[in-house]
């Protein structure tokens, strides 16, 4: 599933409306972790990151996990720096009212299992 597809069916909120979702890779795999060095040691390459950290380490780290898109849930959004610095490196950030255990569920649902999924 795309990463347009799938925000669109979670109803995410774009952050990062700068960066366009029309030929963004298919979206297999996922993660759900606040602990940053959790995502970097098994986030699967590709993936979907669900947190609620909302620092500049999540951008950095989303980016060396080679993370496809950070979805930051229970409401959380960075602020306008950890925004525009991921608008700079190309990453996609979403946030959504829904917290983590439903929107890794709803992902589910949609066929996007994790590493070892």
């Amino acid at each position: 599933m795309t990463l347009k597809a799938i925000a669109e069916e979670l109803h995410l909120k774009t952050l990062t409306p700068e960066i366009s979702l029309e030929e963004t890779p298919e979206i297999r795999r996922g993660h759900a972790s606040d602990l940053l060095s959790d995502v970097l040691a098994s986030a699967p390459a590709g993936g979907i990151l669900l947190t609620i950290q909302v620092h500049m380490n999540v951008v950095a780290v989303a980016l060396h996990a080679t993370q496809a898109a950070v979805v930051f849930t229970s409401g959380m959004a960075p602020e306008e720096a950890v925004r525009a610095r991921a608008v700079q490196e190309g990453l996609p950030l979403f946030t959504t009212g829904a917290n983590t255990f439903d929107t890794a569920g709803r992902l589910y649902a949609l066929g996007v299992r994790g590493k070892d999924g």
